[in-house]
């Protein structure tokens, strides 16, 4: 993965953490519940040392902490066996770890009994004619988009990028079914101001996820098809002349000439077959469309 480390020129998330704004970090301590009063057939009985036992156990994670310094100028990820041998994503933040499933919802709950709470507001959508969210349920839709944003960034730091590209599809789905339920314009601009933001981490997943496994002309067309769904996103909101400018766009832009030049790739199929209809040269297209099927079926 040398050239790929050489290609980005730094951390495929290193972006995110600088975009990534710190005052959308929530935690919440659940309170402490009273233990309830010893029923009549339990009295006299040695209970007291049970509770002391319990107190002794260590409920801080000094030495997870000591052992694994926070970096602040990293994104410090790892993989780990959970208790029961599953894999678990742990990423270190500034006083804590966030601990990650890595598979379904990354806190592991299952939303009114489905897999995510896309999966149950899409089921929802099927059956009721319109919704329109709670503020309970933005909250709802806040934490997923939270939970999947924390996941997507640590699976680009272990170059794990089909299920980064999985988890930013989740993303872009949990945006539209939102927006089309959105209480208000208000609460759909704060989350559609990140779509250009999502759509450049499933690029950059996609296009080093095609140069390993299908080269590096996959890799540049990957990137081609990632700007051009940024763009439709610029023109949806009538900003397409911020469109060349953007940092995004330009990282990206920048990337995709670094694969051509590293790995000497010219212009790709695709992008000859656009040249050719562009110039009305309808016998080449067809010739290109018969060899990019070939491709695709092989």
């Amino acid at each position: 993965m040398a050239s790929v480390a050489k290609l980005l020129g730094e951390r495929p998330e290193a972006i995110a953490v600088r975009c990534y704004t710190g005052d959308s970090f929530a935690y919440r301590c659940p309170a402490v519940a009273s233990p309830p009063n010893s029923p009549a057939g339990m009295r006299g009985r040695p209970i007291t040392f049970q509770l002391i036992e319990s107190m002794k156990r260590a409920q801080h994670i000094d030495h997870l902490l000591g052992t694994w310094k926070f970096d602040p100028a990293t994104l410090s990820v790892r993989m780990v066996k959970g208790k029961d041998g599953r894999d678990v994503v742990q990423m270190r933040v500034d006083m804590g770890v966030l601990q990650m499933e890595t598979t379904g919802r990354p806190d592991g709950s299952q939303p009114e009994g489905f897999e995510s709470y896309l999966e149950y507001l899409t089921n929802r959508d099927l059956e009721e004619d319109t919704i329109t969210l709670t503020e309970s349920e933005c909250n709802e839709v806040d934490r997923e988009f939270m939970q999947f944003y924390h996941r997507r960034i640590c699976w680009l730091r272990l170059q794990y990028y089909r299920r980064a590209v999985m988890d930013a599809d989740h993303t872009l789905a949990l945006m539209d079914l939102s927006s089309k339920s959105s209480p208000d314009e208000e609460w759909t601009t704060s989350h559609e101001q990140y779509r250009p933001f999502v759509l450049f981490h499933r690029t950059q997943a996609e296009s080093l996820a095609e140069l390993e496994e299908n080269g590096a002309e996959e890799a540049v067309q990957a990137i081609n098809a990632g700007l051009e769904a940024i763009h439709h996103v610029f023109i949806d909101h009538e900003v397409e002349e911020h469109y060349e400018s953007d940092e995004l766009v330009v990282r990206l832009t920048e990337l995709r000439e670094s694969m051509r030049r590293e790995y000497a790739v010219g212009r790709t199929l695709k992008e000859r077959l656009e040249e050719a209809v562009e110039n009305e040269k309808y016998e080449l297209a067809a010739e290109l469309r018969d060899e990019l099927a070939r491709r695709e079926v092989g």
